[in-house]
């Protein structure tokens, strides 16, 4: 999966496989994959002037998730 960097105050890069529909994002501490997301969301994330703000409210608590690193 591609990670792509983004600017963010906590969030490092994104990454999303549309065939699995995993978004991946890296923070600053550790790596997230949630699980059965749908393209809108990762590309309203993408968008999104704060990533961390769009991932609190969108997908964190929304999506199973596991950590991965």
């Amino acid at each position: 999966m591609e990670m792509i960097p983004v600017s963010s105050s906590n969030l490092v890069a994104v990454g999303y496989d549309s065939v699995t529909e995993t978004l991946r994002i890296q923070f600053r501490s550790s790596t997230y994959d949630y699980f059965n997301v749908p393209a809108h969301i990762h590309q309203g994330l993408m968008n999104a002037s704060s990533k961390g703000q769009y991932h609190a409210t969108y997908i964190k608590n929304v999506y199973q998730y596991t950590r991965i690193l």
